[in-house]
């Protein structure tokens, strides 16, 4: 009887063990809010949403996390991340609207100010040190507009850009893209002339259709055209983005299906690679290059795929990686338009899709920039996802390069 009793005890122990092992081994910690920017419905007029997610470290993977909150408008097509973590900014197309939500310690989203601007937004970006919000607006125009902040709170407007081609300023110019040097120097917007490129329509303009502005910030805030602005950029540029050393700009042709890459002059103006442009997928549409500076990533929105690129450190020149399977493309769900890589680790790769209505995920290998799918991949989300935004939780180091 004793001896069964012992045995008993050392089985109870044993069990408790093992289950206590499971669940720590099961502990999921979160190393990021991913934000998704969405609808609540198919309908012209329906909510816009903002989804929270919170990324694993271990693998990648995305849960739901805080509770999803109104966007403060209809339609929201970009977001952006004050440089502290704790400011969101979404621009919302429906109601004209850019609104920003503090962000506390666990993800949790709370409206505070808006603007309202003239034109419908299209791109916003804010600087590195978090001294002003840049907002690119207009669907038949393209402006550029520059608001102060002071501790994420957005403020007055500074500068006003309205942008033209010096040769043919009566040609309306379709914005796409803005991006901010990482030691907040220098602005590029990109954009494309309708006039000059207008599938399924008529064109009257002979101009080079695609084009990449480039904007010297002076201490004040003052918008100066940086030499040779503006550069051409192929035949419908739609995304532009820079690295985190303020060496190279690049910039997707949604058009002719081609990655551009520019090298940063003095004074922030800008060359082209020698060497390019560079072949991607079919219709790519968005791109962002990772925290260490070392890979390009862009999402090919007619394939339903992602293209991995290195960068040759000397030259900025992307070379096209390959996953396990030795293919260029990482499969994604349908339309993928929005990509990112996660700013705590820079372990993670996320794209929303505009169609499949879903977040896709991947892990990065840092030795070779090639990609994985994570597991249960893709993750549902609202209605047409067309953004995202993260920013990292606790005490993970930010893996960034200092400017």
């Amino acid at each position: 009887m004793k001896f069964n009793k012992l045995s008993q005890l050392f089985l109870v122990s044993f069990i408790g063990l093992i289950v206590a092992t499971l669940l720590t081994a099961c502990e999921l910690v979160t190393i990021d809010y991913v934000y998704v920017a969405c609808s609540a419905g198919t309908g012209a007029g329906s909510a816009g949403q903002i989804y929270t997610y919170d990324a694993d470290s271990q693998s990648g993977a995305l849960r739901v996390g805080a509770p999803t909150v109104d966007s403060g408008g209809t339609s929201p097509v970009a977001l952006a991340v004050s440089p502290d973590y704790y400011g969101l900014y979404v621009a919302n197309q429906g109601n004209k609207s850019v609104v920003h939500f503090g962000v506390d310690d666990h993800g949790i989203l709370t409206k505070a100010e808006s603007v309202t601007l003239a034109n419908a937004p299209v791109a916003i970006a804010v600087n590195s040190a978090g001294t002003y919000l840049y907002v690119l607006s207009g669907t038949t125009s393209a402006t550029l507009t520059e608001y102060s902040l002071s501790k994420d709170v957005i403020g007055s407007v500074v500068a006003t850009v309205n942008l033209s081609l010096p040769a043919y300023t009566t040609d309306t110019l379709v914005p796409t893209g803005v991006t901010v040097l990482a030691n907040s120097s220098g602005v590029y917007v990109s954009a494309y002339d309708k006039s000059a490129y207008n599938p399924g329509g008529t064109t009257t303009s002979n101009a080079n259709p695609g084009w990449l502005f480039g904007y010297a910030v002076g201490s004040s805030g003052a918008l100066t055209a940086v030499s040779g602005s503006p550069y051409q950029a192929g035949v419908k540029p739609s995304a532009v983005t820079t690295d985190p050393v303020n060496r190279w700009v690049y910039l997707t042709d949604y058009a002719s299906n081609e990655l551009i890459g520019y090298t940063v002059q003095s004074g922030d103006s800008l060359n082209f690679m020698f060497n390019g442009p560079f072949k991607t997928g079919n219709e790519p549409t968005a791109l962002t290059v990772d925290p260490r500076g070392t890979y390009i990533y862009l999402t090919n929105s007619l394939d339903s795929s992602v293209s991995a690129y290195s960068i040759i450190l000397q030259t900025g020149t992307p070379t096209t990686v390959v996953n396990s399977t030795a293919s260029a493309g990482n499969a994604t769900d349908t339309q993928p338009v929005s990509i990112l890589v996660d700013p705590s680790l820079g372990r993670f790769v996320y794209t929303a899709n505009y169609l499949g209505n879903s977040v896709s995920g991947f892990r990065l290998n840092p030795e070779t920039g090639a990609l994985s799918t994570l597991q249960a991949t893709p993750y549902p989300t609202g209605v047409n996802p067309t953004a995202l935004a993260a920013v990292p939780h606790g005490n993970h180091s930010s893996q960034s390069v200092t400017p």
